[in-house]
């Protein structure tokens, strides 16, 4: 049953979108901001020949650097100065999502609120600027080891690489930061997203462009196309999945009047994990492959060379291992996340309790056992959506991403922009009852 939100704005019209000034602000904001981050891509790094490199790039568009540079929106492939995007953030975060995990005065941290939440957040700029010169200095050489690429190899063009790059995450970093507080939505997500849907065009036109040259039948190309919305369909329905635990609060006695118990809910995701255990899963398998690249590959030992063609994109073993680890890291990081002992601790502070379960332990396991069932769903929903493009690709040889982490990532954030857009208008309508009400009532009191 949709909540009474969810209701009142399914009933909001075009009419009341234009009276909320400040939420189409925050839209021109989210929009320029977004077009700031697009023109970026396009400025290369000093230093660079374009041409040389685009040749490099195109042998290793297969391995990890392909997958970053859909994540980059293409700014890999061009040598951006927003080449490294906003995944040293992303890894810096998810460094700390563990390490709060693991260090007592951290997870202490953790608990102090907002305070605490700022002094985590800078750790996590920290680890990002760390991350983001590590990565740019080994960018930075291995761009010099090639051929012809650089214009002018040696350490003034390593120097000026790694202040380009770092400066261009951390850049990206603050106009997320800017787009979450002034905009809708995430704005790390969003910039991801921006850079995801860019390429999505040009993907698509290139599947239409074989169907209408005859290198793909008409009736598999239709047959696509229906798939491919069921199967963004389905990511919808998945990702808002919920399993509903039935909270409940004792009666209570304020004064002489006695107040009824309330009751609430509970609500555990289907997909707690949502896109991090395919992203990791990718970088790990491709990441072989892509060191392997970079080296002669007529020096490796013939059991390297065997190793790497068995875990080639389409292989059945490649398969095999990519939705083994989708399914470990998504039981991996929902335990990381998600601590149902603390959610009872949580439950019993506020006198909440499930109804047939002890506060206490008994919640916390069978929280744990309600948690444990639901993620084992939503990790063969991962494993079947991220390893469909990788059989369709291998058994027609489309190269249009059908789903996997791409799609994932498009569709998760488009629900979370939609959610916040309607909670804008919601509380924007609400604002419009109170200042009604409270003109109402002065023309009365007069």
């Amino acid at each position: 049953m949709a909540s009474a939100a969810e209701q009142l704005a399914s009933n909001l019209n075009f009419a009341a979108f234009a009276k909320a000034e400040d939420l189409k602000k925050r839209i021109w904001f989210t929009l320029g901001a977004l077009f700031v981050y697009r023109l970026g891509t396009y400025i290369p790094l000093p230093g660079i020949n374009p041409e040389a490199f685009a040749q490099a790039f195109q042998q290793q568009s297969g391995g990890v650097l392909g997958m970053f540079n859909m994540f980059a929106g293409g700014a890999v492939e061009r040598m951006a100065i927003f080449a490294l995007g906003v995944m040293p953030y992303i890894s810096a975060s998810i460094i700390m999502q563990l390490m709060t995990s693991v260090i007592p005065s951290l997870e202490a941290l953790k608990k102090e609120g907002e305070q605490g939440r700022k002094i985590i957040n800078q750790y996590t700029r920290y680890g990002t600027v760390l991350l983001a010169i590590v990565q740019s200095y080994g960018i930075a050489v291995g761009l010099s080891s090639g051929n012809n690429i650089v214009t002018n190899p040696g350490p003034f063009f390593e120097i000026s690489a790694v202040i380009s790059l770092t400066g261009g995450t951390m850049f990206l970093m603050w106009l997320g930061e800017q787009i979450t507080a002034r905009g809708i939505g995430n704005g790390v997500s969003l910039i991801i997203f921006a850079g995801i849907v860019a390429g999505m065009p040009a993907a698509l036109s290139g599947t239409l462009e074989l169907g209408r040259t005859g290198a793909l039948p008409t009736s598999l190309l239709l047959a696509i196309l229906v798939l491919a919305v069921a199967v963004i369909m389905l990511m919808v329905f998945m990702e808002r999945a919920q399993r509903r635990l039935l909270i409940q609060y004792p009666k209570r006695q304020v004064g002489n009047r006695m107040f009824q118990g309330d009751t609430s809910h509970l609500p555990l995701k289907l997909n707690t994990s949502g896109v991090i255990p395919p992203i990791f899963a990718s970088s790990l398998l491709l990441l072989p492959a892509t060191l392997a690249g970079f080296s002669d590959s007529t020096n490796l030992p013939s059991w390297v060379q065997t190793i790497l063609t068995t875990f080639g994109h389409g292989q059945p073993l490649y398969m095999i291992f990519y939705g083994g680890m989708i399914a470990f890291f998504t039981f991996f990081y929902t335990a990381i996340v998600f601590n149902p002992k603390e959610t009872a601790d949580q439950l019993k502070k506020h006198s909440g309790f499930i109804p047939g379960y002890r506060p206490g332990e008994r919640t916390a396991d069978y929280i744990d056992y309600v948690l444990t069932r639901i993620t084992v769903v939503g990790a063969i929903y991962l494993v079947a959506v991220c390893l469909l493009p990788e059989y369709l690709i291998s058994a027609t040889g489309i190269p249009f991403y059908l789903g996997g982490t791409s799609l994932l990532i498009v569709v998760s954030v488009t629900l979370d922009t939609v959610a916040q857009l309607q909670g804008h208008l919601v509380a924007h309508q609400y604002e419009g009852l109170i200042k009604k009400s409270k003109l109402r009532g002065g023309k009365r009191n007069r």
